[in-house]
């Protein structure tokens, strides 16, 4: 998958969206990349208790298929919502978004430490849902210079104007 090409068509009617929402709404949106170095994998580990070897032991790792160690997909799914706000600008500012959930959600391919991935959203559904808008977001993260991406995802926010 080439990571120019759009990733889920147009199924939002932003005729019915707030103004605030429509850039969202225009296309797919692609973040800066973000390094997931071994520092931030073995922090991560720390945090969750998830010390399986294939992330913090590189002399263990590199006796893998993987060749050495790679990024938990949590790890990467949570930078999710850092990148996804650079993309959002001011909606970001102007609205509070509320985390509601995932419909889909698939691990492709492993980061191994030191990668670069970058999120790439399509918001393909806004729809009216008190007090806001539920927004459903394709969502990829690219590894720079692999074929495959880490993880795709169908990802909910609710969109809650400030």
């Amino acid at each position: 998958m080439t990571t120019e090409q759009p990733i889920a068509p147009k199924q939002a009617d932003t005729q019915a969206v707030p103004t605030a929402l429509q850039p969202m709404l225009q296309g797919s949106h692609t973040s800066a990349w973000v390094t997931l170095d071994q520092a931030t994998i073995n922090a991560f580990a720390d945090v969750t208790g998830d010390k399986q070897f294939i992330h913090i032991d590189e002399a263990a790792a590199r006796q893998t298929p993987f060749g050495g160690t790679i990024a938990h997909g949590f790890l990467v799914l949570s930078v999710m919502p850092a990148l996804n706000y650079s993309l959002l600008g001011e909606l970001a500012s102007a609205h509070t978004l509320i985390n509601y959930g995932c419909n889909k959600l698939r691990f492709i391919a492993p980061v191994r430490a030191g990668k670069r991935v970058r999120l790439v959203a399509e918001a393909t559904t806004a729809t009216a849902k008190a007090p806001g808008w539920l927004i459903t977001q394709t969502l990829r993260f690219d590894i720079e210079g692999e074929p495959k991406p880490a993880l795709v995802a169908e990802w909910l926010s609710l969109c809650v104007p400030k």
